[in-house]
């Protein structure tokens, strides 16, 4: 296994947000995290991260531990994180922003050396360049988070909820994206509430419910579940 949560504890505000919860994600993998609101999804994504510093547990990546380094030490180590409110610096330019992603690497030659395969993903990019990221579309801005988290070089991209706030339109480049981004050798998490559409693109899923694991499977096995037809799918 590329990543292996196991039981970790995480509290938020004196709360217990997640109760011994444990994942795993293979290389090559997408797996989609899901759950209702305050289940714990985004306070996961952050103890893998390093935002968040897990009770008790491990999370170990590439078998090492993680959990308790500082987030860039965590990016250093090959997991980018996009958030779900994307944390991009709106006054800079697309460019700048996507050269904020590519820090890590600024003493080496070939500090931008990803920009193709970011332009490849989300060529509208290119033609917006020297544009402010707070002038961008929604589904726009959502792609240059994905596109300045590729810049660190991860080998394990999380994205919490990319499809917030974005058109429908959209929707489905951003999803198309998400599969690029695996095609292109990268190891996928996701936490989505568009669980319908994430089952179409993941290989496997865990359901989250008040910070514990409730199911987990094969993505055709969780479409299938009645259980989460009823309460996730709306079937």
């Amino acid at each position: 296994m590329l990543l292996e949560v196991s039981s970790i504890t995480t509290t938020y505000q004196g709360l217990v947000a997640l109760d011994a919860a444990s994942i795993d994600v293979a290389q090559g993998e997408i797996v989609v995290v899901a759950g209702a609101n305050g289940a714990g999804k985004s306070t996961l994504l952050k103890s893998i991260a390093g935002m968040e510093r897990p009770r008790s547990g491990m999370v170990m990546f590439q078998g090492e531990r993680v959990d308790g380094l500082a987030a860039h030490l965590v990016t250093a180590r090959g997991i980018a994180f996009v958030p779900e409110n994307r944390r991009l610096f709106p006054r800079l330019s697309v460019a700048d922003n996507l050269r904020l992603g590519s820090y890590l690497f600024r003493r080496e030659a070939d500090r931008e050396a990803p920009i193709e395969r970011v332009f490849a993903l989300f060529p509208r990019l290119r033609e917006r360049l020297e544009q402010r990221a707070e002038t961008l579309s929604g589904g726009e801005q959502q792609m240059l988070a994905i596109a300045r988290a590729l810049m660190t070089r991860p080998k394990l991209l999380m994205l919490d909820e990319p499809s917030q706030g974005i058109a429908p339109k959209l929707v489905d480049e951003v999803f198309e994206a998400i599969l690029a981004t695996r095609r292109s050798g990268l190891t996928v998490l996701l936490v989505e509430q568009r669980l319908s559409e994430s089952l179409e693109i993941a290989d496997r899923g865990f359901i989250l419910q008040t910070g514990r694991v409730i199911l987990s499977g094969r993505a055709g096995e969780l479409r299938d579940n009645p259980e989460v037809r009823r309460a996730y799918l709306g079937i």
